[in-house]
């Protein structure tokens, strides 16, 4: 019989279980408190009886990743590259701030969106992340580096609307007061623009932040840098934006990466602001992560601070990221890449 990762379940679930096989409810959450302790082996959860142990040692196993590279910035920043299961890898950074340390989770393992900047897209879709994997990306981080997370982005290799379910899994397995007890309010998902599913998230009526990857407030350049602008266009997408505003009274942050010559012009900047004037909004301005083999170069000094100047005037709030782990191939997907472009060579 094939076991299953533990971590992939809530609570309720592992109270499930344990009901179904003649055990008491709460050995369930006396199980799951033992997992956001971070225990190797069932045999460590020391109030258990022996029964129950082999039963969790018959039916399930821990998830836990192997790292497999570390890398650390000149500033602090440290990016993880974590071996699954399967022998697939995913990476996750670690940023410290004034406010604490957070994390940049994958969500899956490549990615469809095929968004022309990016280097997660290389390779396509391998497949989705679990709840549990996603979970064990923070979990190994906090081994790894001894820091303690309060804050996480999923931002990091794939689409987390692509993976809606699972992600919205991770959400409430990684907030619960039993477990590793994150607050809401400290998550971010970023999403490329999946309309249906920015619907779906606004009824989840969830504490979470949302940030949307825009990149261009004119059709014709976000088609060119991001293809699922084909499908949902900018009109769409700022339609679902309003029904997710409305109906939690959240600002959204847009992402935006200036890319040299591209999308950074003074014209492009008025377009964004006629766009998104009036809207709850916050625009992030990202000087472009560079790749190996992609065309785009990060816009000049001077270019961005037009554009940023023309957002601030128009009122709308603005920010300029702070670029933490340039030194590190901070580009999501480039150390994954590397990884396994070596792996062939010793092949």
């Amino acid at each position: 019989m094939e076991k299953s990762d533990i971590k992939n379940l809530h609570i309720e679930e592992i109270e499930e279980v344990m009901t179904k096989n003649g055990f008491p409810k709460f050995r369930g959450a006396q199980v799951f408190r033992w997992i956001y302790k971070d225990v190797k082996s069932f045999e460590e959860m020391k109030n258990l009886p022996n029964n129950i142990i082999k039963f969790l040692e018959e039916h399930f196993y821990i998830g836990r990743a192997i790292l497999i590279d570390k890398q650390k910035s000149k500033d602090g920043t440290e990016k993880y590259l974590l071996g699954l299961y399967d022998k697939n890898a995913v990476e996750c950074v670690l940023m410290e701030y004034k406010h604490g340390y957070s994390i940049c989770i994958s969500s899956q393992v490549g990615c469809r969106m095929q968004c022309s900047f990016c280097a997660s897209t290389e390779g396509g879709l391998v497949r989705n992340l679990t709840s549990g994997e996603m979970i064990e990306e923070v979990m190994a981080t906090e081994r790894e580096s001894g820091v303690k997370i309060s804050n996480i982005v999923i931002m990091g290799i794939g689409e987390p609307f692509d993976n809606y379910d699972e992600v919205m899994k991770f959400l409430r397995i990684i907030n619960h007061k039993e477990g590793i007890n994150i607050g809401m309010r400290h998550i971010t998902i970023s999403t490329s623009g999946l309309v249906p599913k920015i619907y779906s998230f606004a009824d989840e009526n969830l504490q979470c932040n949302l940030a949307v990857s825009l990149h261009s407030a004119i059709d014709e350049v976000r088609s060119r840098l991001m293809p699922i602008n084909k499908k949902y266009n900018i009109d769409e997408l700022m339609k679902a934006c309003d029904y997710y505003i409305d109906k939690t009274n959240r600002r959204i942050t847009f992402e935006y990466a200036l890319i040299n010559k591209v999308n950074d012009s003074k014209d492009d900047a008025k377009a964004l602001v006629k766009l998104l004037k009036g809207k709850l909004c916050h625009i992030n301005l990202i000087p472009v992560n560079q790749v190996p083999g992609k065309e785009y170069m990060r816009s000049e000094h001077n270019r961005i601070e037009d554009f940023k100047k023309i957002v601030e005037n128009s009122g709308i709030q603005v920010t300029l990221r702070r670029e933490l782990g340039t030194d590190i191939q901070g580009a999501c997907g480039q150390l994954r890449k590397n990884y396994f472009i070596e792996e062939s060579k010793r092949i």
